[in-house]
């Protein structure tokens, strides 16, 4: 849940595409590799990183590490990034699965931002690459997924409520992604 200075966490809005979203998330990208020298890999990742569909105009960020343990996060608390405390943002499950993660939030007055932290070689780490490489590369998709968030949010404006039920169908969209990998052998 959002920190009560962050703007949705009072007002669920869900906008059409900013090409601004891009460049912010590149150069998001690029502090957190210089930020974090153990990181694998840095992805701007989630709704904002795909052009031309609606999203929360928070940009979503994943930071690929080989072990949450022992990983030095203390440079985003050092910035004044805040750990999400809830625990669906330090397990998340997929299938039967559950996987590590941490999940940080901007500083007070800061850009909004999630900046997810996983270990590389989590199946949850290729599903955040996979929905954005899919949605990228699948206009028709793409329109679908962001009409269907854009009605969602208007029907649904309490962010909890909002990503419940999102969750619910997004694995409808990610059997699609699935076949769409296996027939472009597509790997993160």
């Amino acid at each position: 849940m959002p920190f009560p200075d962050e703007p949705f966490s009072q007002n669920l809005e869900v906008v059409e595409y900013q090409p601004g979203w891009a460049t912010e998330g590149v150069e998001m990208a690029a502090w957190l590799a210089r930020s974090l020298p153990g990181a694998k890999a840095t992805d701007h990742i989630g709704s904002t990183s795909v052009p031309g569909l609606p999203a929360k105009d928070c940009i979503d960020l994943m930071v690929r590490v080989e072990s949450l343990p022992d990983t030095d996060l203390r440079p985003l608390a050092n910035a004044g990034y805040r750990e999400r405390p809830e625990q669906w943002n330090r397990v998340e499950t997929l299938g039967t699965t559950e996987h590590p993660k941490r999940v940080f939030a901007p500083p007070v007055g800061g850009r909004s931002v999630n900046i997810h932290v996983r270990e590389a070689h989590r199946e949850t780490t290729r599903y955040a690459l996979l929905f954005r490489d899919f949605l990228r590369a699948n206009d028709d998709h793409r329109d679908s997924w962001g009409r269907f968030k854009l009605r969602l949010a208007q029907e649904c404006p309490d962010l909890y409520v909002y990503g419940q039920m999102k969750a619910t169908v997004q694995p409808l969209l990610m059997a699609l992604a699935e076949q769409w990998a296996a027939a472009h052998d597509w790997h993160p």
